[in-house]
């Protein structure tokens, strides 16, 4: 075989069934080899929409998501998506085509050193100059990729390696690695600690992060919460872990998180964080962060504890099996005057929770994203762009299931909702797929409604359009006395963009007419692109302002759009 070939015989030997890729000249033998392979390839019309679907279907399946570009600007094309699912911990494997190995370092045509480029944005990577070296390379990337806290790895692959032949080595035993120890496991003293804290607490508050999605943890956090009556607060990514409907669910923390929950995050005596990291989104200012708590932190990464805040506890492991060891530990126990408590944070800030919103006739992102989890039934996936769609999203549609929300967290990537929803919908055909995006992010990525096309993949696209770039927007008017320099923004008429795709496009102004177009989307064959004109100036609230304190937001005056949002 030669090296190409080796390459997707190795990738389906992975149980790889999709990739998503570009070619190019030093890409060229492999895409020649593809011809042979059952594998999937879908033609993306950006290399950062490649990393990204590999991104979105790694998110969902629990899978390997596998981009594949050419040299050059192909390989430095991927670095955004890389960077995204780094932050985000997303297992992806990313195979790049390099100029022939005797070219190395001469600066030869579409050469650049992509290992150096993405060495502080991997787990890991490789540059492969030798056939024979083909097969156990992708065998420890795919290792990497997704043992211990998941991460991209990127595998280099020069062209003369990918032409010579060489007769593979295929292994089935578990792959070694020296100085890689991926594996931990909680000590039984730092068990038996958490639970003496757990016992004590009279007002502690669970911090549920993307930890609880990606061990597949629910169950157990489920029963946790049973057992010991402690409230619930999510992270961003978090969202989905433990049910947004149940009465113990207190919703998102952090700088646009529910007001109610930041102040329990601050009068509480302890803090379990489970499987997050304490970003600075959602501690505020650190000085003045939880300082009455005592805190736990359940965590798969050592270095991860203490980096931010300092903790009473470190209980370093997989989330889900340390909760396993803590369940039958912990004593069973009524809280409810601390429950009390918070619900007098929350006080009568309760209009997401009714069944309608009333309105004016004007139309607010919050009207579509609390419409669409109504007509949904909170079971569509969806797929979020970043900026302030993506915080009223995370307000409104109440996530009672994992892996139903895909965003960019840590990165915050615009343009990441549409390419990662073609992932998405790759890795779960069978599932509804809202792509949510604004009028700003949604342009980044356009080019990707002809691979849509070409695929003939049906999505559901609702665009914010406000006609800003709405989050810088509003720090302008927050923090620069309303000096919108650079937000205000030209789109193109998205209908007629959707229309020459081929695809069918929709405007709508009204909220009457929000129901109508939401059904004509889920009932046509193909994808749909809605253009939602939503109100311009509107805002997220709460906020907290940066280098403030978790407890210190801006809340929203009244009665200004008393009618579409509560604080």
């Amino acid at each position: 075989m030669n090296g190409a070939q080796i390459l997707w015989e190795a990738l389906r030997r992975e149980g790889v069934e999709v990739v998503f890729g570009y070619p190019g000249g030093a890409i060229m033998p492999a895409y020649d080899a593809l011809l042979e392979s059952p594998i999937r390839h879908v033609l993306v019309r950006h290399e950062q929409g490649a990393a990204h679907m590999a991104d979105g279907y790694a998110r969902v399946s629990g899978k390997v998501g596998v981009a594949i570009a050419t040299s050059g600007p192909g390989a430095t094309n991927l670095v955004t998506g890389i960077a995204t699912a780094m932050l985000d911990s997303v297992p992806l494997v990313c195979i790049t085509g390099q100029v022939a190995g005797k070219l190395l370092g001469s600066d030869a045509f579409q050469e650049i050193d992509i290992t150096g480029v993405t060495l502080p944005i991997t787990k890991h990577n490789y540059l492969v100059t030798r056939a024979d070296d083909i097969a156990r390379t992708i065998r420890e990337a795919f290792y990497l990729a997704r043992s211990g806290r998941p991460g991209p790895v990127l595998v280099d692959i020069t062209k003369d390696a990918q032409q010579a032949t060489a007769v593979p080595v295929w292994s089935d035993a578990p792959v070694r690695m020296r100085g890689y120890r991926p594996e931990h496991r909680a000590e039984l003293d730092d068990i038996a600690r958490a639970v003496e804290l757990i016992d004590h607490a009279k007002r502690p508050v669970i911090l549920a992060g993307h930890g609880i999605v990606k061990a597949e943890a629910g169950a157990q956090l489920r029963q946790l919460v049973d057992r010991t009556g402690i409230p619930v607060a999510s992270t961003l990514l978090g969202l989905g872990g433990f049910p947004a409907t149940d009465p113990l669910s207190l919703g998102m923390m952090g700088m646009h998180g529910e007001a109610w929950v930041n102040h329990a995050i601050q009068e509480a005596d302890l803090l379990i964080a489970l499987g997050m990291r304490f970003d600075d989104r959602v501690t505020g200012k650190l000085e003045t962060y939880a300082v009455n708590a005592r805190k736990i932190h359940c965590e798969l990464d050592p270095a991860e504890i203490n980096k931010n805040v300092r903790v009473d506890v470190a209980l370093v492991g997989d989330v889900r099996e340390t909760l396993q060891a803590l369940l039958p530990l912990v004593a069973r126990r009524d809280r409810g005057s601390w429950l009390a408590r918070i619900a007098e944070f929350k006080g009568d800030a309760s209009v997401r929770d009714i069944q309608t919103m009333p309105h004016d006739g004007r139309l607010f992102a919050a009207h579509v994203m609390h419409d669409l989890w109504r007509i949904t039934e909170g079971r569509a996936l969806v797929v979020t762009d970043v900026g302030q769609h993506q915080m009223w999203e995370a307000q409104y549609y109440k996530h009672d299931h994992p892996r139903k929300l895909v965003t960019s967290g840590g990165l915050g990537t615009m343009g990441f909702a549409l390419p990662a929803a073609i992932g998405a919908k790759l890795a779960s055909p069978d599932d509804e797929v809202w792509v949510i995006a604004g009028d700003g992010g949604f342009q980044m990525t356009a080019c990707e409604l002809a691979t849509i096309a070409q695929e003939g993949i049906k999505l559901h696209i609702a665009i914010i359009n406000n006609g800003y770039l709405g989050m810088v927007r509003q720090w302008q008017q927050f923090f620069y006395d309303r000096r919108y320099s650079a937000t205000p923004l030209r789109s193109p008429d998205f209908v007629k963009l959707a229309e020459a795709h081929e695809l069918t496009g929709l405007r709508v102004t009204t909220r009457d007419d929000l129901a109508t177009a939401v059904a004509f989307a889920r009932a046509a064959e193909g994808t749909v692109v809605i253009d939602f004109r939503v109100e311009q100036e509107d805002s997220v609230y709460p906020m907290v302002p940066a280098g403030a304190a978790l407890h210190d937001m801006i809340r929203r005056p009244t009665p200004l759009i008393e009618t579409a949002q509560d604080e």
